[in-house]
């Protein structure tokens, strides 16, 4: 197995910003020159303050976008877009009000062709892992927040990612809440043994979280 899982190689990424007025526009540069590995298996926490691009890196990690220049790469090859083989939680839960729990984890294995009992079976599992068995056929609004936000884990765990990229997940949530689903992330990694790049604002929650600690400006 490689020691590396994930590489960023002198990654550079700008967005064009128009003037106000209809000048000429003007180019904004979100990151520069970011070299940074992260090993399989690794909960790798970034942490930093709001517009340091942050949230940039993880959406190039995820394939929605590309670098300006540089490279990413994903067990030695080069990412070109999004693919099954990376998980994404954001910040909103974006689950179908119209499915319960269990279908909305079940979403995309359905996508993918996976069969019905497949699905259901899949579906139970990761609802166990999240500790929401009794509330599979809850719809959303039946959910808490932090609830929601643990089925959105679960259905980006059920079609078993290598890479589960969390951008911010548990910022809309109250304190107690936000500690209790720290506390179960870090169980279902250690279970799973999946590669997490974590984004947070929050240096004592990236501590809490991480096994490592990466700070941008």
């Amino acid at each position: 197995m490689t020691s590396v899982k994930i590489s960023f190689q002198q990654v550079r990424k700008e967005f064009v910003v128009r003037r106000e007025g209809g000048g000429p526009s003007d180019r904004f540069t979100a990151l520069e020159d970011i070299t940074l590995d992260v090993r399989p298996g690794e909960f790798l926490a970034l942490v930093g303050p709001s517009g340091c691009g942050k949230s940039t890196l993880l959406d190039l990690l995820g394939g929605l976008t590309k670098p300006t220049s540089g490279r990413i790469l994903l067990d030695g090859r080069s990412i070109e877009g999004p693919a099954r083989d990376r998980g994404i939680v954001f910040q909103q839960y974006a689950l179908f009000p119209w499915r319960t729990a269990a279908q909305n984890i079940e979403f995309g294995l359905e996508v993918a062709g996976v069969g019905a009992r497949e699905r259901r079976d899949k579906a139970r599992h990761y609802l166990d892992l999240v500790n929401l068995s009794a509330f599979a056929n809850r719809y959303p609004q039946e959910l808490s927040g932090g609830m929601k936000q643990r089925v959105a884990i679960a259905r980006s765990l059920a079609y078993d990612p290598e890479v589960l990229l969390m951008d911010e997940p548990f910022a809309a949530l109250d304190a107690q809440t936000r500690e209790t689903l720290q506390t179960e992330l870090l169980r279902i990694w250690r279970s799973t043994g999946k590669t997490i790049v974590f984004i947070t604002h929050g240096i004592d929650e990236a501590i809490v979280l991480g096994q490592r600690v990466d700070s941008r400006k």
